[in-house]
This record gives structure tokens, C-alpha cells and sequence, in this order.
């Protein structure tokens, strides 16, 4: 799976581990920034993984700020998306299995590297199961109309 990532200066430090991570469970990982902990804005971060998703770019994105909640606002603002902050791995789970989500958030202010990789490995081994669920998800979309 090909996936994009992308922090804010606070998500920095974490953001390499994640991706060491992803490499490790055989992803191909394109960083879209930062690249640095100076001191930046999420928005620009959450619009960036969320255009390589939403464009089919990436099959999916994960993205990291202070609490996860300011990027994934971001990254729903754009049409296609259903970006989730999760705090915790069953959430992630249930919101691919039942939510269709294509982009996961985290903070790296809320949890740590070894909750972070449990989170991200919940996500990615979730699929959506359709059913009940797509039609939900169908009137999420036509939200975006």
C-alpha cells in the first residue's frame, strides 16, 4: 500500500518513527513535510495528504500535529476524505471497518510512539465491510454536495 505523511513541527519527531514503522510493514511511504521542527502551520499539512488521497495518489494517509484534532479538520476539508483522529486502536479499527476512513490522525502530544505504531497497525490491517455501513457512508459523501 502506498500511503502519504504528513506532521506539523510538533508531530516531527514522531513522524520518522512512523514512517520507519510503515517501511518495516512492507508500505511505500511518501513524506509530504515538515521537514523540520521549526515552527509551522497543520492546515497546509492536512490539505497535502489529503489531495494525494483524495487524487488516488496514495491508497491512504496518516498525519500527526499536537492532538491530531486541528490536521484531520484540515485534512476533511477537502471533498473525499474521512480523516479520524484516534487516541487508541480500537477506534482506528472501527472507523475503517465501519467508516471507510482514508486518513488516520494521531497526536504526538496524547500518545506515544509504541500506542502511535498499535494505532497505525489497527488501521491498516481494518477493512471497510460495506453492508449497513455504506449507505452511511454514501450520505457522509453526499454531504460534500
Amino acid at each position: 500500500m502506498k500511503l502519504a505523511i504528513g506532521s506539523d513541527h510538533v508531530g516531527f519527531e514522531l513522524k520518522p518513527i512512523i514512517i520507519d514503522y510503515l517501511k518495516e510493514l512492507g508500505h511505500d511511504v511518501e513524506d509530504v513535510g515538515a521537514y523540520s521542527s521549526e515552527r509551522t502551520d497543520y492546515p497546509q499539512y492536512g490539505k497535502k495528504v489529503a489531495e494525494e488521497v483524495a487524487s488516488g495518489n496514495v491508497d491512504g494517509g496518516i498525519l500527526i500535529c499536537g492532538t491530531g484534532v486541528g490536521i484531520s479538520i484540515s485534512a476533511n476539508k477537502v471533498k473525499g476524505i474521512r480523516a479520524v483522529v484516534c487516541s487508541e486502536p480500537y477506534s482506528a479499527r472501527l472507523s475503517k471497518e465501519h467508516n471507510n476512513t482514508n486518513i488516520l490522525a494521531f497526536g504526538s502530544r496524547v500518545i506515544g510512539s509504541e500506542l502511535a505504531k498499535m494505532i497505525v497497525k489497527e488501521w491498516l490491517d481494518a477493512s471497510f465491510e460495506g453492508g449497513r455501513h455504506a449507505k452511511r457512508v454514501e450520505m457522509i459523501r453526499q454531504l460534500e454536495d
